[in-house]
């Protein structure tokens, strides 16, 4: 089998597609067959989401006699790609929700605290608690921050009340906005749909909601009584450009108007009146469903170590890494991983799933005094949700390019129901074998 041939099998047994329900099992991968290396190295990981969590247990399996202490302050675990489903009324809260120990391997050290301060220069992470932890390797993956305060007028405590909806904030509060969502699919209106202007985790999320609220709106009222409005923050729907027109042409099939450079910028709940930045200024419109994303930052500890870019997502502080191994530019002893890894594409579980073997490779290198040779080349995929029961599989990577698992099966760009099997279905068990290191 060569090394494409390779690559294509495992991403199909990631996504899950298979026959009798069996392509659940993930690829099994190196991982499962290397021999362990004895070390005593101190590796110190930030954030056991799945970034953190699927490293942490890749390396239990790697490595005997290493000193792994991995760092989180929450006790659940969330799977945040079923949090649009919760948010069309289609899975319930408690579908993204587990435990965090639940997923810690035997032989390491979890803390359930945040990372206060990180000194790069003498190799040591603060936590909130008062510890502090000396490492040889530091792995960063705390995830990103929802700023929230950064649109005038808002808070979480508005959602589900007023038309007011945010899914990305958290179970509840994607349970809530099925609340508002829902009641203007029964009385019809006007909804708006937005993304924020700066880097996001999952940008193909503002078009599923779009798309399965107008779906579901569409069966329940009928077409034409609702008026669907999105918001895109730039010139084009999607930042892959044959996606973007593939989106554009089902918003015209589907009377979706889009308002290309809206960026969301205050909203008055109770006028029900969403402000805009735009090209020409502000301009404001009236909303009946209104769906808030808001801007997107790396933790504020990250941008206080002088782990951030100094010359590029300055407002943002997303870590400076090789955007093909993940390792620190100016701290070779330091990844980044997932959302906070300041990479041109990169922020869904399908990146993280390519993501944590680069750095595994790089890192188990280092500890023998070699250099890695994996490399991430941007990969990442979304199942994009256009109605119920109907998605597009998109698959690309840093420069744009397609890159399709299935060739021959599954067209990227053609809604089918196979791909909303992937996404409803098949995509959290794979998910959590991931978790496990498995996959």
């Amino acid at each position: 089998m060569t090394r494409d041939n390779t690559i294509h099998a495992s991403r199909r047994g990631f996504l899950g597609l298979g026959l009798g329900g069996l392509a659940l099992a993930a690829a099994v991968g190196p991982t499962q067959a290397a021999e362990k290396l004895a070390t005593k190295a101190r590796i110190v990981i930030i954030g056991a989401g799945a970034a953190g969590t699927s490293l942490v247990n890749r390396l239990v399996a790697r490595l005997e006699g290493a000193e792994i202490t991995i760092l989180d302050p929450s006790a659940e675990h969330l799977y945040q790609p079923g949090l649009s489903l919760v948010a069309a009324g289609l899975k319930p809260a408690y579908y993204t929700q587990s435990k965090t120990a639940e997923w810690m391997p035997d032989g390491i050290t979890l803390i359930t605290e945040a990372a206060a301060a990180i000194d790069p220069i003498v190799k040591t992470v603060s936590t909130t608690g008062g510890q502090t932890l000396s490492y040889d390797f530091l792995v960063v993956a705390p995830g990103l921050v929802l700023d929230h305060g950064a649109i005038e007028g808002f808070s979480l405590d508005m959602v589900g009340t007023n038309g007011i909806g945010a899914l990305y904030a958290g179970p509840q509060y994607a349970a809530k906005t099925w609340q508002a969502a829902s009641k203007f699919i029964e009385e019809g209106g006007v909804g708006l749909f937005t993304r924020p202007g700066t880097e996001m985790k999952c940008a193909g999320a503002p078009l599923k909601h779009t798309f399965l609220i107008e779906d579901i709106a569409s069966r329940t009222l009928g077409k034409g009584k609702h008026e669907m409005h999105y918001a895109a923050h730039d010139n084009a729907l999607f930042g892959v450009p044959i996606v973007s027109e593939k989106v554009r042409m089902l918003f015209e099939d589907r009377s979706i108007t889009p308002h290309y450079s809206h960026v969301l910028k205050a909203v008055d709940a109770g006028r029900k009146i969403a402000t805009f930045a735009t090209p020409d200024g502000d301009q404001e419109q009236g909303y009946d469903y209104l769906h808030v994303i808001p801007p997107q930052r790396a933790p504020e500890v990250i941008r206080q170590s002088g782990l951030s870019w100094a010359d590029k997502w300055t407002d943002q502080g997303w870590v400076e890494v090789d955007m093909k191994t993940l390792r620190h530019l100016r701290y070779p002893d330091i990844f980044a991983l997932g959302d906070v890894a300041g990479v041109p594409k990169g922020k869904t579980a399908a990146s993280v799933k390519w993501q944590v073997p680069v750095v595994e490779d790089h890192l188990i290198a280092a500890i023998e005094g070699k250099e890695g040779t994996a490399v991430y080349d941007g990969y990442t995929s979304c199942p994009l949700i256009t109605r119920v029961g109907r998605a597009m599989l998109v698959e690309f990577d840093y420069h744009n390019n397609l890159k399709p698992s299935f060739l021959g099966v599954i067209a990227p760009l053609e809604e089918l129901w196979v791909s909303w099997l992937m996404k409803e279905v098949a995509l959290k068990a794979t998910y959590n074998a991931m978790l496990r290191g498995k996959a």
